[in-house]
């Protein structure tokens, strides 16, 4: 399997924007996203992609700020996050799964891959 390579991340004041990468080079994925994971909570979803149609989904805390794309040509998925919240802190991880469009959502056992995770800090 294809390794995933998130980039990134760092710290930013509240209102402001980051745009995280997830890289798979020579990838086959059908569908990436990415989940969260702030300390002492579970995990959760923010965004998913299916990569042949360009679908997307996103959680309720993050719909309306932050945008899920790609560069299909460099294997590249990006979330752009905007009108960041303190809430928003977390490690952030891409994963991936090679399932048709049904299963391209926010569920994470779906997901078979994932990446080391980037950490977001907003104050």
């Amino acid at each position: 399997d294809v390794q995933l390579v998130e980039s990134g991340g760092g710290s930013v004041q509240a209102g402001g924007s980051l745009r995280l990468s997830c890289a798979a080079p020579g990838h086959t994925y059908t569908c990436m996203a990415w989940f969260r994971q702030a300390p002492g909570k579970e995990r959760e979803a923010v965004a998913a992609i299916y990569l042949a149609g360009g679908d997307t989904t996103y959680s309720d805390p993050v719909k309306g700020r932050f945008t899920i794309s790609q560069d299909s040509a460099n294997k590249i998925v990006y979330p752009e996050m905007n009108m960041l919240k303190a809430e928003d802190s977390a490690m952030y991880y891409c994963a991936a799964h090679f399932g048709g469009r049904y299963y391209c959502g926010l569920r994470s056992p779906h997901y078979t891959n994932w990446g080391q995770g980037t950490q977001v800090t907003v104050s």
